[in-house]
This record gives structure tokens, C-alpha cells and sequence, in this order.
């Protein structure tokens, strides 16, 4: 499932804020029916990954007569409305977490140590990807299980390419060590002198990290941020400026409320934009649209760089009031069998068990599904998990570039780079 960062978070069902605070509660009550235990559990996530959550959520309660759980999605600004529940004691039994969220629950106590719970049961850390598991554990305990994961990867708009006149395939480019930023520019160009979208920008952590990487570019060097004095992590910031001004890329930010990235690639108005597989429940359902997926290009002379990996955590609130009710929602969702239920027949993520990855492959949706795996294989979750404000500065003045236009981008990138080191070392002196 999406990471929705610094992660960007996406907005959900339409429950109100007052609906979910009733519903969620770290001190869940019995139904009243027999002693059964009721527990609430909460998650972000498009209207897609919502049904196959609800279907988990009921096959569970389906198979334990003792155990309710309820499922209540929590709409936009996640991190905080999750940090305010917390605060106020109305937080779920059960919840994800993202990556940035992890050092804070962790270390102020607010939720709870599964290694205990982990002893003899379905669940073996070992058989995890270990890369996926470090902002969820602390001197050896581990406190939250990654239910799944989202490897970076372009999808491309089959229409819309071959309505730019493309001949060329991304994935065949791909299999032939030729996918570079240079000829993914040259299909952009073509496709915006077609008057669509040749690839959309969504302003969050994973898309620009994953160009910068794709350049051979890193992020921290001993004490310092570097993501933006490096001389490869600022050469993909100017490619995505370079290729902004020209009208190759489109900076999201500027599209209209309600017609983001996904809307106009499922109106075939968009050739290329980043995501993970979340996206997958909605698009095989848009009736006519053809898509595919390829990894990102490289600027390097290799054929794959690492890419970011939008991961996610499921957590117990430490002041759950029935946590072995709680545990076993958690074992059941992570466990095989819940990564098989929730993640067959076109699921939304990739899964983190060693040995499943033929779940991605089947029925071949998309056609390329395969590269998730390429992606995850040399992929990297959030760097910036400790002090993850700290490129929220970079960002800033990556908007402020595009959009105010006050600044050249040597000077705004200068600024990012003072403000980001600034930030680094305000937060390791608290």
C-alpha cells in the first residue's frame, strides 16, 4: 500500500472527521453480543485499495466468532489526524504508519513492541525483505510488520503514446539497456507537441528521489544533507526544471483540484506518471485504458537504478485495551495468507514475504508486472525517516522555483541546501 508521506497522503472515502474519531478508539468496548471483542483498525488509500480492505476486514470477522473488527479510513491530513487521536486517547486499536511516522510512535511509546507476539507465531521477520524493515525496529525489537510494498515504476498511456506517433516501447527500450532520461525526453516532447501531458510531476518525496538515484545521485554524507549540492542529485533537479519549462513535464501542483496526475492519465490525456501499484484497482476497471509499466530511465549507462519504495507499517496502539485481539488482526492481515487474500487477482501493493512474488506476474496486469520486482530488487525506502522534514526545505524551494519564478534555479537550489542543513541540525539537537 501507498506511503503517503512526505509521503504524500491520499485523500479517501468521505467520512468525516467527527465519524472517524467516534468510530476509532484505543479503548475499543465489546459489541455486547456474547463477549465478543470489537476492534478498530485505520488506513489511508484510494477508493480501490478500500474495497479490498473492507473484503479482508470481512472474511476476518467472518472466521472469528470473538474478534469484530471495523474497518475506518481516516480522509486526508493521515499523519496528524493519527497523531492528534493518539494525543486524546481515540486512536484505533490497529493502524498503518508510514516511515516518517515511525521514530516518533516508537519513541514516545505509542505503540506497542510486537516481539513478544512474534514468538511462535505465522509471522517470521526473517522471511521479510530486511531492506523494507529498518524504521520499524529499535535496539533489536521490532514494532510494526510491512504489509506490503510499492516499488517506484513509470506507467505509460499505450493511447497516447501511439497518438504522438511512438513506435518505440518502453519496455522494450527497457530489455534492451537503452531506457534513458534522453529517450524518455524525446517521447515526452513528441507527446506534448500532440497538446497532452507527456509526464506529469507529483510533488512528493518518492518521484524526485527516485530521479535523483536514477543520476547516480545520493542524499547524506556523514553529518550533512547533499541532496541538493551533489553534483547528480542537482543534475536531475535540473532535468526535471529543464524539461518543466519546455512543457515535457507537467508540475502537478498547477493541474486543476481534482484532475491530479491519475485523472488525466485515465482520461488519456497523460503519456507517462509515477506510482507505485496502488494505482492498479483503478485503472483496470477505466474501460478502454491500455497501460503498461516500465522502470524509471537512467542517466548512468546502467539499465536500472535504485528507485524509492513507498512502504507502509501496521502498528498496535500501546493503549489498546485488547491487544491480543488486535494481534491477531495483525498476524492474520501480514501473514501469507493475508498478503495472498489482500494482494491476488490485481492487488494494490507488492508483496513483502519472500516467495510470493508471483502475485505480482499473474494475468499478466499489467503486461509488464515483472519490473515491480525489478524495481523492488534494488530499491530503498524513505531516507529522510529520522528527520523527515528536512527535504520538505528542498521541496519548498523546488515549488517556489516553479511556480513563484522569483528565484534562477542555482540560487534556489543554494537555498535548499542552506535551509536543509539548517533543519538536519535543529532536529539533532532536540
Amino acid at each position: 500500500m501507498r506511503k503517503r508521506t512526505p509521503l504524500v497522503l491520499l485523500v479517501v472515502l468521505a467520512l468525516g472527521a467527527l465519524s472517524i474519531l467516534q468510530a476509532c478508539s484505543g479503548g475499543s468496548k465489546d459489541s455486547g453480543s456474547g463477549g465478543k471483542v470489537k476492534i478498530t483498525w485505520s488506513v489511508w488509500g484510494n477508493p480501490g485499495e478500500q474495497q479490498r480492505l473492507q473484503e479482508f476486514t470481512d472474511d476476518f470477522n467472518k472466521r472469528h466468532d470473538d474478534i469484530e473488527a471495523e474497518l475506518a479510513p481516516i480522509p486526508g491530513s493521515y499523519a496528524e489526524k493519527i497523531k492528534t487521536m493518539l494525543t486524546g486517547k481515540t486512536a484505533p486499536d490497529v493502524f498503518y504508519a508510514d516511515d516518517s511516522l515511525m521514530p516518533q510512535l516508537i519513541n514516545n511509546g505509542l505503540i506497542e513492541n510486537l516481539s513478544p507476539y512474534l514468538e511462535n507465531s505465522s509471522i517470521n521477520p526473517d522471511d521479510l525483505y530486511q531492506g523494507l524493515m529498518t524504521p520499524a525496529t529499535k535496539d533489536g525489537n521490532v514494532y510494526a510488520i510491512p504489509p506490503d510494498m510499492n516499488p517506484m515504476v513509470l506507467w505509460y498511456n499505450k493511447k497516447v503514446l501511439a497518438d504522438a506517433g511512438i513506435a518505440e516501447s518502453p519496455a522494450d527500450l527497457y530489455e534492451q539497456g537503452q531506457w534513458t532520461w534522453q529517450k524518455f525526453q524525446e517521447m515526452t516532447d513528441k507527446i506534448r507537441a500532440s497538446g497532452k501531458h507527456g509526464y506529469i510531476v507529483d510533488t512528493w518525496w518518492a518521484i524526485y528521489y527516485t530521479w535523483v538515484s536514477g543520476n547516480g545521485g545520493t542524499f547524506y554524507s556523514d553529518d550533512s544533507y547533499v541532496g541538493v549540492s551533489d553534483p547528480k542529485s542537482v543534475e536531475a533537479y535540473k532535468y526535471l526544471y529543464d524539461n518543466i519549462q519546455a512543457k515535457n513535464f507537467t508540475f502537478a501542483n498547477v493541474l486543476p483540484s481534482g484532475q491530479g496526475s491519475e485523472a488525466q492519465f485515465m482520461n488519456n490525456l497523460a503519456g507517462f506518471l509515477s506510482s507505485g501499484r496502488w494505482v492498479l484497482p483503478n485503472f483496470k476497471t477505466k474501460e478502454g485504458l491500455e497501460f503498461d509499466v516500465v522502470p524509471h530511465p537512467t542517466n548512468t549507462g546502467k539499465k536500472i537504478e535504485p528507485g524509492a519504495i513507498a512502504d507502509a507499517f501496521v502498528v498496535m496502539n500501546a493503549d489498546s485495551k485488547h491487544k491480543e485481539a488486535a494481534w491477531t488482526f495483525i498476524e492474520e492481515f501480514n501473514n501469507k495468507e493475508g498478503q495472498l487474500f489482500r494482494l491476488k487477482d490485481g492487488g494494490n501493493a507488492v508483496p513483502t514475504m519472500i516467495g510470493l512474488d508471483s502475485l505480482v506476474e499473474e494475468g499478466n496486469l499489467p503486461e509488464h508486472a515483472r519490473y515491480f520486482l525489478d524495481a523492488g530488487e534494488v530499491g530503498y525506502v524513505y531516507p529522510d525517516y529520522l528527520y523527515p522534514s528536512v527535504s520538505d526545505e528542498v521541496f519548498t524551494q523546488f515549488d517556489r522555483l516553479i511556480q513563484k519564478k522569483d528565484v534562477s534555479f542555482e540560487e534556489a537550489m543554494k537555498e535548499a541546501d542552506v535551509n536543509a542543513n539548517k533543519k538536519l541540525q535543529e532536529l539533532k539537537a532536540q
